[in-house]
């Protein structure tokens, strides 16, 4: 399981939908690694003025490596995130997160981050098997 889903969060799910900040306390509180991540690079890219901000940092551990990739492979994980921190992110490889501003999607800075080229780019032997 990806998330420690309260019982009665999960009782609401059962039932009706479930808000958007009970989901995201429930992804803060299930996947921190992960939440600390997005919310330092939201947090970069709010106080600066450039178009999107990036952490190529490998996570530390092979738990943490789980938890940034079940957060931005989930739809509906990514989806709440981008949300609650008014940010587009972007994924390469297995750590490399970065955050953009909604105007910019589309624009060459996240064309160039998004692009077959610049995955090929961020590759590595140490990589390989993230």
């Amino acid at each position: 399981m990806s998330l420690d889903v309260p019982a009665a969060l999960l009782e609401r799910a059962e039932t009706g939908d479930v808000d958007d900040a009970e989901f995201i306390d429930c992804v803060r509180q299930s996947l921190p690694y992960a939440w600390n991540v997005v919310s330092r690079v939201a947090a970069d890219l709010h106080t600066g003025a450039e178009v999107f901000a990036a952490d190529a940092t490998a996570p530390p551990s092979e738990t943490d490596r789980g938890q940034l990739l079940r957060a931005l492979a989930s739809d509906a994980i990514r989806g709440a995130l981008q949300r609650h921190f008014g940010v587009v992110l972007a994924f390469q490889n297995c750590h490399r997160v970065a955050a953009f501003r909604p105007h910019a999607v589309g624009g060459p800075e996240h064309a160039t981050f998004v692009s077959p080229r610049a995955q090929l780019l961020n590759q590595s032997p140490e990589l390989r098997d993230c």
